[in-house]
């Protein structure tokens, strides 16, 4: 038999060995802190201005937790999304932190 001949049997399928797997982007959980300085209206209105599709109940129960608790999730999600929120909630001076999700 020649090298470049293949024997297949039936039933049996072959299998590309290039195939590429694609693993998930890692995600990074975006954290507000508790602070002394601003208003809880002022805290919710800015979470609700620079995350989007967050609704206003999210965004009281975000700021109620990291009010009692002294910090809360605000979201998950690719690093690159998470260091833009981050930016934008420190922007507008409040306290957050970004951390991979685990």
């Amino acid at each position: 038999m020649a090298a470049t001949d293949v024997q297949e049997k039936p039933g049996i399928e072959t299998v590309e060995k290039n195939q590429t797997v694609r693993k998930p982007a890692p995600r990074y959980r975006v954290l507000l802190h508790n602070d002394d300085f601003n208003g809880m209206e002022y805290v919710v209105q800015t979470l609700l201005q620079t995350v989007p599709n967050l609704t206003q109940p999210q965004a009281v129960n975000i700021m109620m937790e990291a009010h009692h608790s002294g910090v809360s999730l605000v979201i998950a999600c690719a690093q690159e999304h998470a260091e833009f929120y981050c930016e934008a909630l420190k922007t507008h001076g409040l306290t957050s932190t970004i951390e991979p999700e685990e």
